[in-house]
């Protein structure tokens, strides 16, 4: 890539820190939050559909939005999927290797939720021990792979970003990203950034959250909202 996203001033591919292992309390306090596993696709997706996801806070950036997830969450998508999305699929695994051989962050197909609300949940792509400025902590990894080049990270991939570290109460997550052609890789290698856990944004998130829960809940007891 030749132009430098305006949103970070760091080098294109971080140097990896010298990894030390996380205090096992701390490991031992997310695996015991442990919902589900997206091996078990069905038990996977049951799951889900019983909480608010990253993939669901996503689209939350303004009220409005609510009435629209709403809407989605009681009536389910359409979408099953296209060949960008298979291709995503399909080279997952290839840039999770990465991943844990320069980071040593681990691929990771669990459903997590939060330490304080059950019905808040993430599946992050990787998770790996605090090392360095993080030590004792938690550090994930979330993988993209895009036809476009990224000048600035998405806003919708942050949303996700913030929402995983506040549901598995991690530091900071490196979001690893790879530009295709006609699905051809175009880098060697893919791009990757260090997002640092953003208090004030979590806080929005989970805001936005509980709204859609109350109005979720408001739904159900009172009957199907209108069609779009």
């Amino acid at each position: 890539m030749n132009q430098m996203l305006s949103l970070f001033e760091e080098e294109e591919h971080p140097s990896p820190p010298d990894l030390v292992p996380a205090a096992p309390l701390v490991a031992a306090s997310h695996l015991r939050r442990i919902v589900a596993d997206s091996t078990d696709r069905v038990a996977w997706l049951r799951a889900r559909a019983q909480g608010i996801t990253a993939t669901d806070v996503a689209k939350l950036a303004t009220p409005k939005s609510l009435q629209n997830a709403v809407y989605d969450k009681l009536n389910g998508s359409s979408f099953s999927g296209n060949s960008f999305t298979d291709h995503g699929r399909s080279r997952e695994p290839e840039i999770a290797a990465w991943v844990l051989g320069r980071y040593g962050i681990k691929p990771s197909t669990a459903l997590f939720h939060a330490a304080d609300h059950r019905r808040h949940l993430a599946t992050p792509d990787g998770v790996g021990t605090g090392s360095g400025q993080g030590s004792g902590g938690l550090e994930l990894a979330e993988i993209k792979t895009t036809s476009k080049e990224w000048r600035s990270i998405p806003r919708s991939y942050l949303r996700q970003v913030w929402w995983q570290q506040y549901v598995l109460g991690a530091e900071r997550t490196l979001l690893v990203w790879e530009q295709h052609r006609d699905f051809v890789p175009v880098n060697a290698e893919p791009e990757c950034r260090w997002i640092e856990r953003d208090e004030d944004q979590i806080a929005i998130l989970v805001g936005y959250a509980n709204n859609l829960i109350a109005l979720l809940n408001q739904q159900t007891t009172s009957g199907p909202p209108p069609a779009h």
